[in-house]
């Protein structure tokens, strides 16, 4: 994308009818993502999130609002590896970037454009996971390796054994998440 520049994209669930909604601004010093997601399976729900990045990709507040209830999940990174959740430090976070939400394939833009890797590079990262519908957020050890730089990467759980293949667009946003999102 171009400076002071937006995007819309859509991803719909590999199956089910799922489906996320968001507005990605890029403008002088920071990237805002804007986005509804709504999640299909056994307990339906929809989740608003917010997130705003500094120009190098590195997240400064995560907001995420579950429509129809009360619930706030609201996060701030000092753009160094700390965070706050609801306004108290959270020092297990320390030295994480990224958050890392499970209901969109979003997230994982944030180290593929962060690292920028090149094709055969690999790097180990810590991010903020934040599960749902429970709002929980802890730790998570990932992997990510450029396969081809600008087309795919492979994620890995370091703490288990999931990995996918991602496909990305050119400006570093998911196309293709087996299992579980892809384009609309």
């Amino acid at each position: 994308m171009t400076a002071e520049a937006f995007k819309i994209v859509r991803w719909r669930e590999w199956e089910g009818p799922g489906l996320e909604h968001l507005v990605l601004r890029e403008r002088a010093g920071e990237v805002l993502a804007d986005s509804v997601v709504i999640c299909s399976g056994q307990t339906p729900f929809a989740v608003r999130y917010r997130i705003s990045c500094d120009a190098n990709w590195r997240a400064r507040s995560v907001t995420v609002d579950m429509i129809g209830s009360e619930r706030t999940l609201v996060l701030a990174s000092d753009g160094d590896g700390h965070w706050a959740r609801d306004g108290m430090p959270v020092p297990e976070l320390d030295g994480v970037f990224d958050p890392d939400l499970t209901v969109t394939p979003f997230t994982n833009t944030l180290p593929i454009r962060r690292l920028r890797l090149s094709t055969g590079q690999s790097a180990e990262i810590t991010t903020a996971f934040v599960d749902f519908p429970a709002l929980t957020v802890v730790s998570n050890p990932q992997r990510y390796s450029c396969l081809e730089e600008g087309k795919r990467y492979l994620y890995e759980s370091r703490a288990s054994d999931f990995k996918r293949e991602l496909e990305i667009d050119d400006d570093g946003l998911v196309v293709s998440y087996p299992d579980f999102w892809q384009r609309g």
